[in-house]
C-alpha cells in the first residue's frame, strides 16, 4: 500500500470534546448520530475528490468520531490511509477507561501514529494541530464560533489557504 502522500491527497480535522458537545457525552442522542452520518459522507465525498490520507487528532469526541468515519470508508475502499497524530504519548493517561480502551483500539487500526511530543507540554495540542494543517489541504471542522482549538486550528488553516468543512455541532 502507498505509505507517502501529498498535501493535495490529505484531509485533517478539528472538532469539540464531548464537554462542548450538546449531547456531551451521549452518543445514542440523534444529533450525535447525525453528526457521525454526516461525517462519513463528508469523508467518502472528500474520497471520490481525491483524497486518500486523512488525519486525526486523535482527542475524545469530534476527533474519535472523526477517525471512526475514515477507518469506515477504509472498510469500503483499501487504499484509504489513516494517520493518528497524537500531541504526547500520555494524551489519553487521564482518561476513563472506557475511553482509553476506545483510543487504543482506533490507535490499534490506524496505519501510522506520528507523536508529536513524548510528554505533554503547553502547546504540544496546538503543535500537532499545526502538524496537521501544514500536512493537509482540506480541514474537516465540527465548529459553530466558540473560542478554543477548534477556532484556533481553523484560522491557522484559514490562513494556510485550506479548504474548510465546517460543520455545526
Amino acid at each position: 500500500m502507498k505509505t507517502e502522500f501529498t498535501r493535495q491527497q490529505t484531509v485533517c480535522f478539528s472538532g469539540y470534546r464531548p464537554e462542548k458537545l450538546p449531547w456531551g457525552y451521549d452518543e445514542t442522542d440523534t444529533r450525535c448520530r447525525e453528526l457521525k452520518r454526516r461525517l462519513f459522507h463528508i469523508a467518502e465525498a472528500l474520497y471520490v475528490a481525491g483524497k486518500r490520507k486523512f488525519i486525526c487528532g486523535m482527542a475524545r469526541g469530534c476527533d474519535t468520531f472523526f477517525c471512526e468515519a475514515a477507518l469506515t470508508l477504509r472498510d469500503i475502499h483499501a487504499d484509504v490511509f489513516i494517520e493518528a497524530a497524537i500531541p504526547c504519548q500520555t494524551q489519553a493517561n487521564a482518561w476513563a477507561a472506557v475511553q482509553r480502551a476506545r483510543y487504543f483500539d482506533l490507535l490499534s487500526r490506524c496505519d501510522a501514529e506520528t507523536f508529536i511530543s513524548r510528554a505533554y507540554t503547553r502547546d504540544c495540542m496546538m503543535q500537532r494541530n499545526r502538524y496537521m494543517v501544514d500536512s493537509s489541504s482540506v480541514i474537516v471542522t465540527v465548529f459553530d464560533g466558540r473560542f478554543g482549538g477548534t477556532m484556533a486550528t481553523r484560522k491557522y488553516a484559514e490562513r494556510c489557504g485550506l479548504e474548510i468543512i465546517d460543520l455545526m455541532p
